[in-house]
């Protein structure tokens, strides 16, 4: 009868209007005292449940993300692609689909990824012609590959709570995230191709796309240094993240 009640204390909490965070404190203070638990459990099962070491990972992946987004890196990697693919057909579209595989590859977080890549490209696509509801799903869209590209905070969660190797779960999603971000890429030139969506005006020549690429090794390396340290045994997927975070203050500071 008791959980009954609860329950019904919770849906009509939700059904006017309270936040679900508060809905779920009053429905989880209501159990408490319902079947007298006692509150000095709270601490213990709160400490107990974020104490976990490969947990440490997520906020070490996004902070790294951030700081290389602070330090323009960014920017300078949505330049060498529209370099490079820009001229085609939805040449940004698609620009946006392989900067948000990239930064996913970096952040492992799609929010961040769709924060990043959104604050540099969405008003270009717009300028350009495109529909704003296509250019935001376009983004956005692309940025949900994080949860497939490793480092994705998704497998490291879900590893967590499975006790599966995150390791091993970063090794499974490299080809289907690659296979997925093709995918996306393909729908976006359709679209682009049926709403007559045009490219930038300028193709990138070769020594523009080498100096580019030269501007972005720093940011391409961090993915390079983060799957083959752990892939090549050298540190854990926690540690990963925190070499990362220390490689991008690095790269913040003295490039």
């Amino acid at each position: 009868m008791e959980i009954l009640t609860i329950s019904l204390l919770f849906l009509v909490l939700m059904a006017v209007g309270v936040p679900i965070g508060t809905s779920l404190g009053i429905a989880a203070v209501a159990t408490i005292y319902s079947f007298d638990l006692g509150l000095g459990m709270l601490g213990v099962n709160f400490s107990t449940g974020i104490a976990s070491f490969p947990l440490l990972a997520i906020p070490f992946f996004v902070l790294a993300g951030v700081i290389l987004e602070k330090a323009g890196l960014a920017a300078t990697i949505a330049h060498f692609f529209e370099l490079l693919v820009g001229k085609t057909v939805g040449g940004l579209a698609m620009v946006s689909v392989l900067t948000c595989m990239f930064w996913g590859a970096l952040s492992g977080s799609g929010p961040a990824t769709t924060a990043a890549v959104g604050l540099i490209l969405l008003a270009p696509m717009i300028r350009h012609g495109y529909d704003k509801s296509f250019a935001a799903a376009t983004i956005a869209n692309s940025s949900d590959l994080s949860i497939i590209i490793p480092p994705s905070i998704a497998f490291i969660i879900y590893g967590n709570i499975t006790s599966v190797s995150v390791s091993a779960l970063f090794v499974a999603g490299i080809v289907p995230g690659i296979l997925t971000g093709l995918g996306t890429l393909l729908v976006a030139y359709l679209i682009s191709r049926r709403r007559g969506y045009r490219g930038t005006e300028k193709r990138g020549t070769p020594k523009e796309i080498l100096v580019a690429l030269k501007k972005s090794v720093w940011a391409i390396l961090t993915p390079v240094i983060i799957l083959g340290g752990i892939y090549g045994g050298v540190f854990t997927p926690t540690e990963a993240a925190a070499v990362a975070v220390v490689y991008s203050i690095g790269v913040d500071m003295f490039v």
